[in-house]
């Protein structure tokens, strides 16, 4: 066979790698001669992406200029997606970055946490559980999409793509000289066909590390389907079977021995690898390109994470005394609304989370302004008296419905009722990396007059401290009449590509002075200042040129004092190299510096994990105090830029720690540090950018995140084995609490949809470890597609404490599987010859689009290729079903035509027709009626035809 004389010729070369390359790791592959699950999947993102907008673009009569190819990255698509010839503002990929890295994160997951569910990987021959896993995962990605629920969409949708991605490296496919994806693991409706039989020897033994005539060749011969065995606990398997092969697979010691794995280039059968990874890339492709025919163009990027602009979240305060405030909400976002409305730099989304006493909610998120203006607008102020409000409460359900890391702000004038919530909050801050701004009108200096709890407002003050800090937003307190003065902070947070340069945070304060690098891609500086009176500054530019707090209006900077809040706006054109700012309080302050740039950094905390697999996983809550921390970096908005150094940075500034720093290539980076002790960090990166300047001279520049990282002496590990559920039933999530004392342990759950939990409300740590299990129950009455945010934390009797943050989608069964089917009724027109003619001729395409009786119905269907006009019109069948007509009629210029139909459960089904030209005389006649006759799902529709029709009509279902 050919394909055999392609792998002996490949035998010698691999021979010659082995022993020079490291085992396969689900995020990277650090000897960077293999694929990985990280390398399909962000592949398959980029190049679908960009298809998206070239498709969008050409819709909209605009250029698009980028080369869709194998070197495409996330910096490059996202200048594609968003250049126009007037493009002058900074363009920020870090959306985009992280949401891609989020999928990955879920992908590599499957990997540590589901290793050994053989469905997950196509291992055992388990074809039919690996395909409803699959298809599931489809219809629940489309249904959260279509709530606006991305995140969990996101999650879901890495699960799939790993065991899609897995069946080309753990079956034959490739064996059987196959080199086209197998769409039939996307479509529930399409038999898996040819599959071997639990009885059907398939192997042979193989003693080499490489094996390459190991399956049977009946098997190859008849095409039979089949996948590898794997158990890392014992050798059975069936008689004859092949096995996944590898250290770790027992099965492959038995006979017949080997494997047919192609995880690696030094796999069993790594001869195949790239090819594996190819046709996996291809088939996540055609997978991306079903979610977005059904979830249409604007979602699928919203799902990516593509935006340039993040979402306007206001958290407000609705009791009696806030109509000011809410007035001030209302003239503040509706000129951020009308400033940016039609531009790139328009909010994604708009949130708005009302609360009081005692409720709280509902969220109202939308992408259309004016349904946020309406809503804003009918905000009004009632009841609460002087008590305190639902603050926490409200914070909890924006930080579970923005996207991670948003910036959200917070009207209030009142204590906070919820003071309980605190801990939940500050896990939900640092799990989404989410900023938390606070404006607070008298809230402090009303309630000290008027309570005589005085403690506990002072409580509370720092409690909204404690908040703004752990994210890197703001605590500014003004009085109600100077609100209006500080609001200017929202605006600045809405421009595009908004970085923080440098942030320290003094608690207790003291007299400092601070240093900061500013580089030549950084624009539009602002400095914020937080701190009670007497409380002054100096500033000193690069060049040595200085403003004081005396100085309003200076040199250097414009700046107003409200409240408890300087804000600097730096004035000066060249704005580059090392600047200092001293300030000088005794009492806590803090110190922000933001500016507006494309060059940034995303980060996640991740761990080692052990197994056949290795490599990495996202890590669950706060690291191990006194223990190693490991820092998987990403660098942002740059394909020339270079990290140089990584320091945790405490946030007193006590304490700096550097981390050993691994390039991986793409601009990704692990850092690791060691023996990190308790106490609150934050990530501070420099680097140098040789994009604008000589190669001999780089530019130097620093980032710095937002969102503090905590250090704990326990860790909280959970794992349910699913991450949707269905409506009216409950899941079960066991967690693990690992400790460094023995003794009683608080465990407190929370959701944010206040669903049904139970949990325990103690555990006992008894050698270090303690067990316990949460029930989750969501009510039947929930729209398919809901997410549910959990939260676990667990608490020790020096008040320590941790959590693990879960993620639930609530999604109905779907019984609907099969995509709309259509039978083409009529064309008509003719078509000349001459291209040059085409456009004084039309021809017009009629077809009958229908879900079947027991379907759930058409939800639309759209023009994917195509310039001429669709219309649809609804009419009854003779069995009763929904038939929806639609005719598309188009000048001879435009002689293809691709329509897609989308069910209620996000099944699709699409029709394509050509018109050809006959090199026939084409007589006086000009109509014809061409009647179409449908055969079974996915395959190819008849023609009936007169010899002397001038326009012939293909059409293909998929």
């Amino acid at each position: 066979m050919a394909s055999r004389q392609r792998v002996m010729l490949l035998v010698t070369v691999v021979l010659s790698l082995l022993g020079l390359i490291h085992s396969f790791q689900p995020l990277f592959s650090f000897n960077g001669k293999s694929s990985t699950h990280r390398d399909i999947t962000q592949k398959a993102i980029l190049r679908k992406t960009a298809e998206v907008c070239r498709d969008i673009a050409a819709s909209e009569g605009r250029d698009f200029s980028l080369n869709i190819d194998e070197y495409l990255s996330v910096s490059k698509v996202q200048r594609a997606c968003f250049s126009t010839p007037t493009s002058t503002f900074a363009l920020s990929t870090d959306m985009f970055q992280s949401a891609i890295d989020d999928i990955c994160y879920s992908n590599a997951k499957v990997d540590s946490s589901l290793k050994l569910v053989m469905e997950y990987h196509f291992h055992d021959e388990t074809f039919q559980e690996g395909r409803k896993i699959i298809t599931e995962g489809m219809s629940s990605v489309k249904a959260n999409v279509k709530l606006e629920n991305f995140d969990a969409g996101r999650q879901t949708l890495g699960q799939v793509c790993h065991t899609l991605q897995d069946f080309y490296s753990h079956s034959n496919w490739l064996e059987l000289d196959k080199f086209t994806p197998y769409s039939t693991l996307i479509r529930s409706d399409q038999p898996l066909e040819n599959l071997a039989g639990p009885d059907t020897p398939t192997c042979i033994s193989c003693t080499e590390d490489i094996c390459v005539f190991n399956i049977l060749t009946e098997v190859l011969r008849k095409g039979v389907l089949t996948s590898g065995y794997f158990n890392t606990f014992s050798p059975a398997k069936p008689a004859g079977k092949c096995s996944h092969g590898g250290s770790s697979d027992l099965t492959s010691k038995k006979d017949p021995v080997g494997g047919i794995n192609k995880d690696t280039v030094e796999s069993v059968h790594g001869l195949l690898h790239s090819s594996a990874a190819k046709l996996a890339v291809d088939a996540t492709i055609e997978l991306l390109e079903d979610i977005r025919v059904a979830v249409r163009d604007k979602n699928f990027l919203r799902l990516m994470g593509l935006s340039q602009s993040s979402v306007l979240c206001f958290v407000i305060d609705t009791t009696g005394s806030m109509s000011d405030d809410i007035a001030e909400a209302k003239r503040v976002s509706f000129h951020i609304i009308d400033s940016k409305r039609g531009t790139p730099q328009e909010p994604s989304a708009y949130i708005l989370v009302p609360f009081n006493d005692p409720d709280f909610g509902p969220v109202i998120r939308t992408t259309n302004a004016d349904i946020f203006k309406d809503s804003i607008n009918k905000l009004t102020a009632s009841g609460g008296g002087d008590f305190p409000e639902m603050c926490l409460s409200g914070l909890q359900l924006a930080l579970t419905s923005a996207p991670p890391s948003s910036e959200i702000f917070v009207f209030t004038d009142a204590l906070a009722k919820d003071f309980n919530l605190k801990s939940t909050v500050t896990a939900l801050i640092e799990s989404t990396k989410s900023k938390v701004t606070f404006m607070l009108t008298n809230v402090f200096l009303r309630r000290r007059r008027r309570s005589s709890r005085t403690s506990r407002s002072l409580s509370t003050a720092q409690l909204y401290r404690d908040l703004a800090q752990a994210s890197g937003g703001l605590a500014i307190e003004v009085t109600k009449s100077d609100l209006s003065l500080v609001t200017a902070v929202i605006e600045d947070s809405s421009a595009s590509a908004v970085v923080t340069v440098f942030q320290a945070v003094m608690n207790p304060g003291r007299p400092d002075h601070f240093n900061f690098v500013v580089d030549a891609s950084v624009s539009n500086m602002i400095i914020y200042i937080t701190g009670t009176s007497p409380l002054t500054f100096r500033l000193i530019s690069s060049t040595g040129e200085s403003q004081s707090s005396s100085q309003p209006s200076g040199p250097l900077a414009s700046f107003t004092t409200v409240g408890n809040l300087r804000r600097l706006s730096l004035n000066i054109g060249n704005q580059t190299g090392l600047w200092e700012i001293y300030v000088d309080s005794n009492d806590p302050y803090s110190v922000k510096v933001t500016g507006q740039s494309s060059l940034n950094f995303v980060y996640n905390l991740v761990e080692a994990h052990e197994g056949g697999q290795g490599g990495f996983s996202l890590k669950e809550g706060r690291p191990t105090t006194g223990g190693n921390v490991t820092l998987l970096v990403t660098l942002t908005g740059s394909d020339t830029a270079t990290v140089t150094e990584v320091t945790l940075l405490e946030s007193s500034g006590s304490t700096e720690i550097n981390g050993s720093l691994q390039s991986l290539g793409g601009g990704n980076y692990l850092v690791r540090f060691s023996g990190v002790p308790g106490g609150d960090f934050v990530v501070y990166l420099q680097g140098e950018d040789s994009s604008s300047t000589s190669r001999s001279k780089p530019s130097s520049f620093q980032r710095q995140a937002s969102t503090q990282i905590k250090t704990s002496r326990l860790s909280v590990s959970a794992q349910a084995n699913s991450i949707n559920i269905e409506p009216g039933s409950t899941i079960s999530i066991p967690f693990t609490i690992f400790s460094d004392e023995t003794g009683i342990l608080t465990v407190r759950v929370k959701n944010d949809r206040s669903y049904s939990t139970t949990s325990p409300s103690t555990v006992i740590a008894v050698g270090g470890t303690a067990n316990g299990t949460v029930t989750l129950t969501a009510p039947a009455s929930v729209a398919s597609g809901t997410d549910v945010t959990l939260t676990i934390e667990v608490e020790n009797a020096a008040t320590d404490i941790n959590y693990a943050v879960l993620r639930f989608s609530v999604v109905a069964k779907v019984t609907d599987l099969a995509g709309p089917v259509c039978e083409v009724v009529n064309i008509s027109g003719i078509c000349p010859v001459s291209s040059s003619l085409c456009a004084s001729s039309q021809w017009e395409f009629i077809t009958n689009l229908t879900d079947g009786i027991n379907g759930t119905g058409i939800e639309s269907i759209t023009l994917r290729q195509g310039n001429g006009t669709l219309n649809t019109s609804t009419v009854a069948g003779a069995g009763g079903e929904n038939i929806t007509v639609a005719t598309y009629s188009a000048s001879c210029c435009s002689q293809n035509v691709e329509l897609a139909a989308v069910d209620r459960v996000g099944n699709v089904g699409t029709c394509l027709g050509q018109a050809r030209i006959l090199t026939t005389p084409a007589p006086t006649t000009t109509t014809a009626v061409v009647v179409m006759t449908t055969s079974t799902g996915g395959h190819t529709l008849t023609l009936s035809h007169c010899l002397w029709i001038s326009v012939v009509v293909s059409l293909l279902w998929k």
